[in-house]
């Protein structure tokens, strides 16, 4: 098993190139299964989660294959397709419930295994049965599998009012809706980025949709999808973290490919903290405005707030702030799983069920620390590069499911930073 070792201290000067978003492309690749036609995807970040959902549409009877040292993923569906997705690669991976909509539309019927995932809370997939039943579809939950069925004559449109709102479960609908018969609306929708992306998606595809970045799209069903080329949204995920480096060790770093509309609250975040962000025509360049940064405090919302996904590494930055700052997590129970491993470098924080509260030190320390999913593992990599002497980051198969080469990015930049093989 693979760790990280980080040698902290040393400023960050440069550009960093920023991947295509990994939420995104997991969403968009399900929906080669809507049509015979070929879907190509291009600017795909080559990441362990995405060479799961390869290995699930495959398993399906989609073809997949990866071009430009997979930046470029061209799919098919036209052959036979399976509708069982199997419990052996579902669990690996909780996005593999995206198949479920797709499937059902196109075909009447589905079984999905319920999914897997990270260690970060329940994250039930009951918004998206609900979703499928609102269209008319018959849903049966037994031996591990969901078993779904459309009327006779496919889906059909409906009201789709989701009482939470959920980027998976938004995103289901949409692949769902768009071959059912009449007008969906979907209330409560989930506005981020990624779902924006893949309405533009399914638009080039042929679909009728309204409405995408509010919480109220409409959807006209159409009898059949066509094929499309389709780049995928830059990951602001990975933008949020490296404009993070240079704020927590010093330096100035252009993240090229971002845009500040991705993360508007999460920039003003950083502004508050004393962190400049100036966009350009070539990407976002963060930089320390002067001295130590000040702590600011933090709620995690759905888009547009403060992103769930950026609020361990957040913290990181906070361990080292000036002043006390109080981050509260909205989204997701369990999520400040990192705290305890950023206190062995030093931290001072104090966890009392979805708050923490960051006193700032002047300096981080090196210490052994062990990632638990795949924000905290990026977060401890944070630390480690403002941390006098050496941290060794063990678990790192988590960070390898969202992040592609960040040994080799960091250190373009000026870190001391080298995966070790473990034996």
């Amino acid at each position: 098993m693979d760790s990280i070792l980080v040698t902290g201290g040393n400023p960050l000067n440069g550009e960093i190139p920023i991947a295509g978003a990994k939420n995104a492309c997991l969403t968009l690749m399900p929906a080669t299964l809507l049509s015979e036609e070929p879907l190509t995807l291009t600017n795909a970040p080559r990441l362990s989660d995405i060479r799961t959902m390869t290995r699930l549409l495959e398993s399906l009877g989609a073809e997949v294959t990866a071009l430009n040292e997979g930046r470029v993923l061209a799919m098919s569906s036209h052959g036979a397709i399976s509708t069982r997705a199997d419990y052996d690669i579902v669990r690996k991976m909780r996005a593999s419930i995206l198949v479920l909509g797709p499937l059902l539309a196109r075909f009447g019927h589905a079984e999905v295994s319920l999914p897997g995932g990270c260690s970060i809370g329940a994250r039930p997939v009951d918004l998206h049965l609900k979703a499928m039943e609102a269209l008319g579809a018959e849903m049966d939950l037994r031996d591990g599998y969901v078993y779904a069925k459309a009327p006779t004559g496919g889906l059909k449109g409906g009201i789709v009012d989701f009482p939470l709102v959920s980027v998976g479960a938004t995103e289901n609908a949409l692949l769902a809706a768009v071959l059912a018969k009449g007008t969906t609306v979907l209330k409560n929708a989930a506005r981020e980025p990624e779902i924006v992306d893949l309405v533009q998606c399914l638009r080039k595809m042929g679909a009728q949709i309204e409405g995408e970045g509010s919480s109220e799209i409409t959807i006209q069903g159409v009898d059949r999808l066509h094929g499309a080329t389709h780049g995928v949204v830059t990951d602001r995920i990975e933008l949020g973290t490296y404009m993070l480096a240079p704020a927590i060790c010093g330096g100035e770093v252009t993240c090229l490919g971002g845009r500040i509309e991705l993360l508007s609250a999460f920039c003003e975040k950083l502004d508050a903290a004393g962190i400049s962000v100036t966009e350009g025509p070539r990407g976002l360049t963060v930089a320390r405005k002067n001295g130590r940064v000040k702590a600011v405090d933090v709620v995690t919302e759905p888009f547009p707030g403060f992103p769930t996904d950026l609020q361990a590494q957040m913290m990181a930055l906070m361990c080292t702030a000036e002043g006390t700052s109080v981050l509260e997590e909205k989204i997701f129970e369990n999520r400040f799983m990192h705290a305890p491993e950023l206190m062995r470098m030093g931290a001072r924080i104090e966890v009392q069920g979805g708050h923490a509260t960051v006193t700032g030190v002047e300096r981080l320390r090196g210490a052994p620390v062990m990632a638990t999913d795949l924000r905290a593992s990026v977060s401890l990599i944070l630390a480690g590069l403002a941390a006098e002497g050496e941290t060794l980051v063990s678990r790192v198969y988590h960070l390898d499911r969202g992040y592609e080469n960040v040994e080799q990015k960091l250190s373009a930049l000026g870190a001391r930073i080298e995966r070790v093989k473990e034996a």
